[in-house]
């Protein structure tokens, strides 16, 4: 029987991890809106044509067996003067011959557009989920991380493409946490502004100039535009709980910010990712149970660093996440040579959730 590919069919993409992964696997998949909205690039403002992204489902006898999905971001290939296609959403069963049509799909896109390599997973939004889990996969991941089952990174090393920049994901025992200390006199100055609904716009885009400084000089990140920040952070308004997400503002001026949420796989899992009729309904079942969460990022302004912030900042999301009654947090990924935030990590008692790496290929 002939594997067969297709290309931009929506609906069979989405269908993919609910045919291959089944009931008890970890993923969860993005909210078919959501996910819908990544790829349509009219809508997306990470890309700038059309042509600027595809993606494929390969399919036997009707079945579907996997998805892939390749992708140009231009403002990384010009910030850092590479020339190379990503892929993300990468998904499919433990079938070889699946998973190696899907990726000489994905590289025969990128070969025609004249990239020099293929890298992933990167899962298509501003704030990239990234990776690919190499590690860890017995866990189950909360709202904004990559899961997927052990054959996955087996089947693209059998591609041809090897893994580098690893990365782990972290959780944190909430009883257990050692709270930071209060910190030096500098961090001490200063005041709190909570993301609430009324003031939501403005803080989102005090935090994004916040993340872009304080991120400038981490490997491969690209400054956020408002479009880009606001196409993934504004959903988060809907879902936000006020008292977890916070910017630290010394003399009027941002300069740290924590961006905590709810963590929403529960919710998203009892719906299977779709909204119906019944979605009311599960997410109060979910805001009313609600027991993890998960920093989505955290940054501090560059001339900022060493005096505290994030010990502070840190400290004040801690409390807050204790006193709404939430017992696990989550941490989205940390890459390996971040030595100071891996350190904030151990400071803390998080202990390791999954690792991952990306992984990549030279196409001729």
């Amino acid at each position: 029987m002939t594997t067969e590919i297709l290309e931009r069919d929506f609906e069979a993409f989405f269908e993919v991890p609910f045919a291959v992964y089944g009931p008890d696997t970890p993923y969860v998949s993005p909210m078919k809106s959501d996910l819908r909205r990544f790829l349509s690039a009219q809508a997306n403002p990470l890309f700038d044509a059309d042509d600027d992204l595809s993606f494929f489902v390969a399919r036997r006898s009707g079945k579907p067996l996997g998805r892939i999905v390749v992708h140009h971001h231009r403002a990384s290939n010009a910030l850092y003067g590479t020339n190379r296609a990503s892929f993300g959403f990468f998904d499919c069963a433990d079938d070889a011959e699946a998973a190696a049509c899907l990726l000489e799909a994905a590289s025969a896109w990128a070969s025609r557009k004249g990239f020099d390599e293929l890298v992933g997973n990167f899962n298509l939004t501003a704030m990239q989920q990234c990776g690919v889990q190499t590690g860890g996969f017995e866990h189950a991941a909360y709202t904004d991380m990559i899961v997927n089952p052990p054959h996955i990174p087996a089947q693209l090393r059998a591609s041809g493409f090897e893994a580098f920049f690893p990365m782990r994901t972290f959780e944190l025992d909430l009883a257990n946490a050692n709270v930071p200390s209060h910190g030096s006199p500098e961090a001490v100055q200063g005041s709190f502004a909570s993301v609430r609904r009324r003031d939501f716009r403005q803080r989102m885009e005090e935090a994004r100039q916040v993340l872009n400084d304080g991120f400038a000089e981490n490997p491969m990140f690209v400054p956020l535009t408002p479009e880009e920040f606001d196409f993934q952070a504004g959903e988060m308004m809907a879902i936000i709980d006020p008292r977890l997400s916070s910017l630290l503002k010394i003399d009027g001026e941002p300069v740290g910010v924590v961006i905590c949420i709810p963590d929403l796989t529960g919710f998203m899992r009892a719906g299977r990712s779709r909204l119906g009729l019944l979605t009311p309904w599960h997410y109060l079942r979910h805001r009313f149970n609600r027991k993890r969460a998960v920093i989505i990022f955290y940054s501090v302004n560059r001339d900022r660093h060493g005096q505290g912030i994030m010990g502070r900042m840190l400290r004040r999301t801690l409390h807050a996440l204790r006193d709404g009654g939430y017992e696990k947090l989550g941490i989205t990924w940390i890459a390996d040579e971040n030595a100071a935030s891996l350190r904030q990590m151990e400071k803390l008692g998080a202990t390791p959730l999954h690792h991952l790496h990306l992984f990549r290929k030279a196409l001729s």
